[in-house]
């Protein structure tokens, strides 16, 4: 007899505990303001922002291999807030040209700030 009540109990218990996350959601829900909902929709638009400058950066750096011209492996490319930032050194004032001029050209880029590129020349 002591095992059937040891069954139940032990499944009161477990049911106890496993609605015990769901009862405070219920009970925060009423709590609730807007500003949580704001917080929410600014680290929407950080998350937003994030995929596109890492979308920029990954854009430009593909450019920057494909073309014949320029040494896209020696360049290094951040991008922040739709500016990107190049860095390195390439072998000529013209490639470093070519490197500003194809980074402007990808979508998104607000614009490129090449002080830390260096020429060899």
């Amino acid at each position: 007899m002591k095992q059937p009540i040891n069954k139940i109990a032990f499944a009161a218990f477990t049911a106890a505990v496993m609605s015990l996350p769901l009862a405070g959601a219920a009970f925060a829900a009423d709590s609730l303001s807007a500003q949580p909902t704001l917080l929410a929709a600014n680290e929407v638009d950080k998350a937003e922002e994030a995929v596109s400058d890492t979308w920029i950066t990954s854009k430009v750096k593909s450019t920057f291999l494909a073309e014949k011209n320029l040494s896209g492996l020696d360049i290094k490319v951040e991008t922040n807030k739709g500016v990107v930032s190049l860095s390195g050194v390439v072998a000529t004032d013209a490639e470093r040209d070519l490197a500003i001029a194809k980074a402007k050209e990808i979508k998104g880029v607000h614009a490129v700030s090449a002080d830390g590129l260096k020429s060899a020349d």
